[in-house]
């Protein structure tokens, strides 16, 4: 039986969550307040060229925006674009359309209005005054479907340490009735600017605890690293664009059963399984979340724990949709989230990339993303596929595994007949490349090295030739 929590953890229990008014179904506007001109500013006031940083066209943005709603189940009754020269600081957008949407969200009966911008405290308040209906914003919005779709205690954590750093410059929302109470003769702060601090000291010890145990799970995790790099399989890990194809990827080469639909980030905790390369030897393939434009800064610190299977990965599958419109920007935003990670996305040795979907490609356009792939240099060759057909596979397992041996030694090693160990070892611990077998019944192999099994095998084969 649970024990009843203290009014003090029930408030935090409440501030720790996501946004509980927004539930499936909750009829819902979404609004893209996109620039219009090229201007050096932000909200926050730091220059920022703001074309340069979403080059996007704003009906895809606003496309992107409706899918992340529609990945929460929101009934998305209308979507519209409201082009600005320059932010607001009391509502963002310009009094005029505040006045236009408050008719439309007023004769539609919409419950929810989703703004595709970063909104401050008091912008959002000020909104949801005018508009009569609740106000939430891009970064809001993905906190909650990170809330919605975390499963294991680590994906928990880390989605309830980035909302609380959220919650904690918006205390003020919920407080508005009693920020301009006053006690004793005025130099005392009233009822409602101590509650704002009680909260948030709770918040930002809660946020302490957390990050401790947080720090357990990342020790945990690079045991496990560490584990695997004694066997030492090869880690391979996807990454991309969220809604890529990374999880049915994923499922393809591990026959696994992973979530993999057509939404939004529908992964979001990792997971990793093995998978046999074309001559036996055997990698570790982790899924991970998918990246986003506009991810906001507290969720890439949150996850930077999951993340760091893509840090230590020795090969990484840059999986695209290129069935997309925007697949080119996809990629850029995607090199922008590993360059933050310290990962060169243009290390050709490393990442390989994955041209997904090919099934939902026009004959057109497969002929000429096949032809630029054969036609692109070896190194730098993307792998056509299609992971829901199948389509490719054979040829992407083929360049993880040429990638993987690049700088490994290989090895002519004969073993006697009656050495069945020997052989036995050569198939858990090397690459077999190539066999044959001599009349007098010795087996001559070819074989590649793992990484950092080299000492191990020169002293069991002793009389091996280098290759």
């Amino acid at each position: 039986m649970t024990e009843p929590r203290s009014p003090g953890e029930q408030r935090l229990a409440k501030l720790a969550e996501p946004e509980k008014e927004v539930a499936a179904g909750t009829r819902t506007l979404v609004v893209g307040p996109y620039l219009t001109r090229k201007r050096r500013l932000s909200v926050n006031l730091e220059a920022v060229d703001a074309e340069t940083a979403n080059p996007r066209p704003p009906e895809a943005r606003l496309e992107e925006a409706s899918g992340l709603a529609g990945a929460i189940d929101l009934q998305i009754v209308r979507s519209v674009i409201a082009p600005l020269a320059a932010p607001r600081p009391a509502t963002y957008i310009g009094s005029g359309k505040v006045e236009e949407l408050a008719g439309l969200i007023t004769a539609e009966d919409i419950g929810l209005v989703i703004m595709d911008c970063a909104l401050s405290p008091v912008q959002q308040r000020n909104l949801e005054k005018a508009w009569g209906a609740k106000v939430i914003d891009r970064t809001g919005l993905i906190l909650e479907i990170f809330g919605r779709r975390a499963r294991t205690k680590e994906g928990t954590l880390q989605v309830e340490l980035a909302h609380l750093s959220y919650q904690k410059g918006r205390l003020v929302r919920s407080w508005t009735h009693l920020e301009r109470q006053r006690g004793g003769f005025g130099f005392l702060g009233g009822p409602g600017e101590t509650q704002i601090e009680a909260d948030r000291r709770m918040i930002q010890e809660r946020m302490t605890r957390i990050e401790r145990d947080l720090e357990t799970v990342v020790k945990t995790r690079s045991l496990h690293r560490a584990s695997r790099r004694r066997v030492p399989y090869p880690i391979v890990a996807l990454v991309g664009y969220t809604n890529a194809g990374k999880s049915t990827l994923f499922n393809r080469l591990t026959e696994a059963e992973v979530l993999a639909e057509n939404m939004l980030f529908a992964t979001l905790d990792p997971t990793s399984r093995a998978i046999d390369l074309p001559h036996g030897e055997k990698a570790i393939l982790s899924d991970t979340v998918g990246f986003i434009s506009d991810l906001p800064t507290m969720l890439v610190a949150a996850f930077r724990a999951t993340l760091e299977d893509v840090v230590e990965a020795d090969i990484l599958l840059h999986v695209r949709d290129v069935s997309h419109g925007e697949t080119d920007a996809q990629a850029d935003d995607v090199a922008v989230v590993l360059r933050e990670l310290g990962i060169d996305p243009n290390d050709t040795r490393r990442i390989i990339e994955v041209w997904n979907k090919a099934d939902l490609l026009s004959p057109e356009d497969r002929e000429r993303l096949a032809t630029a792939s054969h036609r692109a240099e070896e190194e730098r060759r993307p792998i056509l596929v299609s992971a829901l057909t199948g389509e490719g596979m054979p040829e992407l397992l083929s360049a993880i595994e040429e990638h993987l041996s690049t700088g490994r030694s290989s090895y002519e090693v004969d073993i006697a007949p009656e050495d069945g160990q020997g052989l036995a070892w050569l198939h858990e611990n090397t690459e077999i490349l190539k066999r044959r077998t001599t009349e007098s019944g010795h087996s001559i192999l070819h074989v590649r090295l793992v990484s950092g099994k080299e000492p191990r095998f020169l002293n069991r084969f002793p009389q091996a030739r280098v290759l």
